[in-house]
Parts: C-alpha cells; sequence; structure tokens
C-alpha cells in the first residue's frame, strides 16, 4: 500500500508521455493501482480508506496543472478508486444475482405447475357436477369460475411484477454508477423489461394519467437502452430518470383498497 502513490505516480507520467493522459486512462490507472492490493484488506477497513485518499492524492498531485480538465480528471480518478476497491464485491454480486435468476426461473415453473394442477383439480370438480341437479351444477360452475377470474390474485400478481421491474431497474442504476460493465447494465435493464412486459399480459381500462406515465416509462426504456448500446457517457443520468419515471408509474398502480 505505501507504493500506490509511486505507482501511479510512474503511470501517469507514462501516460503524459505517450500523449494518453486522458480521463479514461487516468481512471483506468487508478482503479489497476487500487484493485491489486485491495484484495488484501477487509471492506471498509482504514487500510482501503488510506488507499483511496493515497490514489486520489497522487492523480491531484500530478495534474493540478491542467486547467479546464482537472474536474474531470480528479473525478476520473474518484471512480477509479471506487472501481478498484468494489471489483471483487461486483464479482460476488454478479454470481448471487445470477444465483437468484436460476432461484427464480425454478420458482416461476414450480408455479406454474401449480397453477395446472389447480386447474386439473377445477376440472375434476366441475366433471362431478355433470350429473347432479340443475341447480347444484350452476353453483360448481359459478364458484369454479369465480377461483379462475380472482381479481385479487390478478392484481397481486401484477403489483408483484411492477415491484421486481423497478428493481432490476435500481440494480441498473448502481451498476451504472459504481463502475459495473455495460454488460451488466443491459442485462438488468433487459430483465427490468421482462418483468414489466408481465404486467402487460392483459388489456386493461386506465386512466389516462397513468396511461401517459406508461407511454414515458417505455420511452425512456427505449432511450437507456440506446445510450447502453452507444456506450454513452449519459447513461447514468438517463436510468436515473428511469428510475424516477418507474417510480411515479408503480405509485399511480396501487391496487385500490378494500
Amino acid at each position: 500500500m505505501t507504493n500506490i502513490k509511486e505507482q501511479i505516480t510512474n503511470d501517469l507520467k507514462q501516460a503524459k508521455e505517450t500523449g494518453q493522459l486522458k480521463a479514461s486512462r487516468i481512471r483506468e490507472i487508478v482503479q489497476n493501482a487500487v484493485s491489486q492490493v485491495t484484495d488484501e484488506f477487509k471492506s471498509g477497513s482504514n487500510e482501503i480508506r488510506s488507499l483511496v485518499k493515497d490514489a486520489v492524492s497522487a492523480v491531484a498531485e500530478n495534474v493540478q496543472q491542467q486547467g479546464d480538465d482537472l474536474k474531470e480528471n480528479i473525478t476520473a480518478s474518484i471512480e477509479g478508486a471506487i472501481d478498484g476497491v468494489t471489483s471483487l464485491r461486483r464479482k460476488a454480486n454478479a454470481k448471487t444475482h445470477a444465483e437468484v435468476k436460476e432461484l427464480q426461473a425454478k420458482l416461476d415453473s414450480e408455479e406454474e405447475e401449480l397453477q395446472q394442477e389447480i386447474e386439473r383439480l377445477l376440472g375434476d370438480i366441475e366433471d362431478t357436477g355433470k350429473d347432479t341437479s340443475p341447480n347444484l351444477k350452476a353453483a360448481i360452475e359459478s364458484a369454479i369460475n369465480t377461483l379462475k377470474n380472482s381479481e385479487e390474485a390478478a392484481i397481486l400478481q401484477k403489483r408483484y411484477a411492477q415491484l421486481q421491474a423497478q428493481a432490476a431497474i435500481l440494480r441498473a442504476n448502481i451498476a451504472a454508477r459504481y463502475g459495473g460493465r455495460y454488460e451488466d447494465v443491459k442485462e438488468y435493464l433487459d430483465e427490468a423489461k421482462a418483468w414489466y412486459n408481465k404486467t402487460r399480459t392483459q388489456a386493461e381500462p386506465v386512466a389516462e394519467q397513468v396511461e401517459q406515465k406508461r407511454s414515458q416509462l417505455e420511452e425512456k426504456m427505449g432511450d437507456a437502452g440506446v445510450a447502453i448500446a452507444k456506450k454513452e457517457r449519459q447513461i447514468k443520468r438517463i436510468l436515473s430518470d428511469l428510475l424516477q419515471t418507474a417510480t411515479d408509474y408503480l405509485r399511480d398502480k396501487k391496487p385500490p383498497t378494500t
């Protein structure tokens, strides 16, 4: 750790000599230097905090004469330091997220199997009523139809999908803000779209205000997808706007109270 300032200073000098002393290169230099030594320390330790301060200080001392680019380069050094500290944790988080997705897929499959089993049971019950009196047969059919068309169950399923979509958008924001790869951000956004599509499986009458919010949400999802594909720097702002729109839309879609 005592050599990190020297390492960063040397790398910055080499970049300057080759005309590569730009914000993107500064971020990369700091990230590499910090990530090489953070493995040795416990997350949140005083050693890591000192490491980050030394890394940013090394950049500040070497770019303080750069005028208009100073703020951008200091920002790059801070982002690089954060990337270096969180790189291992991001890998662990990615593994955990993959495991969660696998469990979610298993849960969805089991829920589908359960629903099919319920459908078969209801069909069996309906068959038993065919040879009964007209009144009893009508009562059985009415009860079965009520269960099949339960509005409360549909609302709960849609609400769950909406919350999952918002959570995926939030993860995309966190990944973009703290140095995640564009591929990671795209994966979270694709997940959000998949959950959002589940909320639109059935046509439903909606208020004009809610319809407008839904259109805004779709538009911002499209903007975020384009920005990720082009690897545009303003992706953080776009995702932040998307998260706010998703939050507003979800607020307007709260199920009615009984």
